[in-house]
């Protein structure tokens, strides 16, 4: 059985891998065998993918594209999924507010305008082009250079401006023609007070006919001279492109994708609603409009334009699990089980209790999320034997270190209020310490509110919509990232980079990554299972031409490094930049390695100041494998209630849904199949 098991995991390994032939069967696999199933995908046709920056550029990038072509790609690929409004904030990377374009896109899709900057700087420097940002009056905006030429494409309020000979200008070029008017118009007021003055010469004078003649030609004005957002207009965009303040640019983080795994039950629903969660309701301000906003109206008025057949911007969902204790596919979903047994092994005491009462036992859980936490619950029924008791730890840095969350020491249903522990996070570990002869559980089960976006959801239109399915491959990540200069106000919200234990040369533990000269910060990456790649980014300014941090890795514990990124005069000075972006992955892992050193190690003499690193360990799951995957649509048609349940029996499969109407969506379940 075992072998016939593993034969067939070979088999369903070559279907994931090799293109053409015939999709593998799910399902043929022993029971309680598979623990988890990795990257699991539904996609419609009517949405691209973003789940990963690849994944991104398949979407949008296609062979052959003039630059030109792929700088309005990337416009439009911002402008799709992300809406102008007040931006989230995690706290884990630099100016506090999320900077990585995969995330925001999939898990948010709202923020402001010097974030929307550099997300068109990161993905067009990921596609081969240059870009820059810039600081006007008041707003930033992302240029991209093709044709020997800079051009300006606005992607947070929607605007880029064509020159007489048809190409897209640049800031300094806007600026210059804008300047040049104002000279002729003395009596027009740039303050940020006349603002409604602007916007009656707008209307009256007649923007077009008789403003600058380098804002006469925007495609994305209105007769009355707005831009499709509806907030801003002809008017803002004079006082705005008036004067360039300077280049600058935000700090932005690479490496975040979606993956969504499921075990034996688990449960992720993610709905085209939400219940007014958000990530920054604890901070005391005002909701992102996006929250309310509906697709088609308000601040979102433009967005069908673009494709946009979500009914909002902010969907609000749960990641449940269920632990399957009662059989014996609770082992391959933990992280450990150590001296427990279950009723399927033992028919005496709680679904699972400890083996050998001399010692504890431990039941580790691992809760990773694609979407961001916002609270939740664990509950659990206990069974503690005489003199026994039951202690519950948390981890959010990966298991290196743990906070006491309860301790039990009497019968019953138990609950733990996950807020205050999974807030912002996207993974933590729960640990169960048993003692005692008798002293068990017979339930487990953990709940998690999660906010992610509406938008990149696989959403349905009236009549044939086909859906794409595929799972694999069959891999986990570990990811170490913290906020390199987090405040002492903002304690507590979110990780430091000092909490993954990094051994430190020439710098001080307790204060942000800048030195003048030389020194390192080496990360310890552990997986439990074997390293596939390691995923490697970092966003650092450097004060010197010489200066700068390598990126290293060792697989030997540190006697030996292997340099994977150094930066070149270019990288570092390029149009008078001072500061880098990187994205590198070391792929030449060596078999069964389970352990690596990542190093940012700093060279030259003068000052480098590390903003961003994020370490993403990609690993094979030990207990990974394939099965049927139950996929459940709800939504509406006329007021009355549909439902769609399909069973993905292929690792890769297509299927149709078929609306009568057009559909308001609601929900999107998916589980492992019965």
């Amino acid at each position: 059985m075992r072998k016939t098991y593993r034969n067939f995991l070979a088999a369903m390994a070559v279907g994931l891998t090799c293109g053409g032939g015939l999709s593998p069967v799910l399902g043929q696999h022993t029971g309680g065998e598979v623990g988890v199933v990795s990257h699991i995908k539904v996609l419609s046709e009517k949405v691209p993918d973003v789940s990963s920056l690849e994944a991104w550029k398949k979407s949008f990038i296609k062979e052959p594209m003039s630059d030109k072509d792929k700088a309005l790609a990337i416009f439009n690929s911002e402008v799709t999924f992300q809406n102008a409004d007040a931006p989230p904030q995690e706290f884990l990377q630099r100016e506090d507010v999320v900077l990585d374009p995969i995330k925001l896109f999939n898990v948010y899709g709202y923020t402001m305008c010097s974030i929307s900057a550099a997300n068109v700087a990161c993905l067009a420097r990921y596609t081969g082009l240059k870009a820059r940002n810039s600081t006007v009056n008041n707003h930033t905006i992302p240029e991209m250079f093709y044709d020997n030429a800079w051009h300006m494409l606005d992607a947070d309020l929607i605007e880029y401006y064509l020159k007489a000979d048809g190409a897209i200008a640049s800031t300094p070029e806007l600026a210059e023609g804008i300047t040049a008017w104002l000279k002729d118009h003395p009596d027009f007021s740039i303050a940020l007070k006349d603002k409604q003055a602007r916007y009656k010469y707008m209307t009256q004078k007649g923007w077009k006919a008789n403003g600058p003649d380098i804002l006469s030609r925007n495609p994305f004005y209105d007769a009355n001279g707005w831009l499709p957002t509806g907030d801003f207009a002809w008017g803002d965009t004079v006082q705005q492109f008036a004067k360039i303040a300077n280049t600058w640019e935000s700090c932005y983080s690479m490496g975040y994708e979606v993956n969504v795994q499921l075990r034996p039950g688990e449960k992720l629903i993610r709905n085209w609603f939400n219940q007014g969660l958000h990530i920054n309701m604890d901070l005391g301000g005002r909701a992102p409009s996006s929250l309310t906003a509906t697709v088609g109206n308000g601040s979102l008025k433009y967005s069908p334009k673009w494709g946009d057949i979500a009914p909002g911007r902010v969907g609000n969902g749960t990641l449940e699990y269920d632990v399957p204790l009662a059989s014996r596919a609770f082992r391959g979903g933990a992280l450990k089980a150590e001296n427990i047994v279950g009723k399927s092994e033992d028919a005496g005491g709680a679904a699972v209790h400890v083996r050998d009462p001399a010692i504890p036992g431990l039941l580790e859980i691992r809760m990773p999320s694609s979407y961001v936490y916002l609270g939740g619950q664990m509950t659990f029924t206990s069974v503690v034997g005489s003199g026994g008791e039951i202690k519950v730890m948390f981890s959010d840095n990966n298991g290196l270190d743990w906070k006491d969350a309860a301790t039990v020491t009497a019968g019953g249903e138990q609950k733990i209020d996950l807020k205050p522990l999974n807030y912002r996070r996207y993974c933590y570990q729960v640990r169960l310490a048993m003692k005692g002869k008798g002293t068990g559980l017979d339930a487990l089960k953990f709940v998690n509110d999660i906010q992610h976006s509406q938008r990149p959801l696989p959403a349905l239109v009236a009549g044939d919509n086909k859906i794409r399915f595929s799972a694999g491959p069959q891999e986990g990540t570990i990811t170490i990232e913290g906020a390199m200069d987090l405040a002492d106000k903002d304690a507590g919200k979110q990780l430091r980079w000092s909490d993954f234990h990094p051994q430190v040369e020439g710098l001080d533990i307790h204060k942000k990554v800048s030195l003048e000269g030389t020194g390192s910060v080496i990360f310890p990456v552990k997986t439990p299972g074997d390293m596939a790649r390691l995923r490697v980014s970092d966003y650092f300014i450097s004060q010197g031409q010489d200066s700068m941090f390598l990126i290293e890795v060792s697989f030997d514990d540190g006697k030996t490094w292997k340099t994977v990124d150094q930066p070149t005069k270019d990288d570092l000075y390029q149009e008078g930049r001072k500061f880098v972006a990187r994205y590198v992955t070391a792929s030449d892992v060596p078999p069964g390695t389970r352990a690596a050193l990542v190093r940012y190690r700093a060279v030259g003499n003068s000052t480098k100041s590390l903003c961003n690193a994020r370490i993403d360990a990609d690993y094979k799951e030990p207990a990974g494998g394939v099965s049927p995957v139950q996929v459940t649509y709800l939504w509406q048609e006329g007021g009355v209630e549909k439902k769609d349940v399909h069973v993905a029996k292929t690792a890769e499969e297509t299927y149709t849904i078929t609306c009568g109407a057009t559909p308001v969506m609601k929900s999107m379940i998916l589980e492992l199949a019965q």
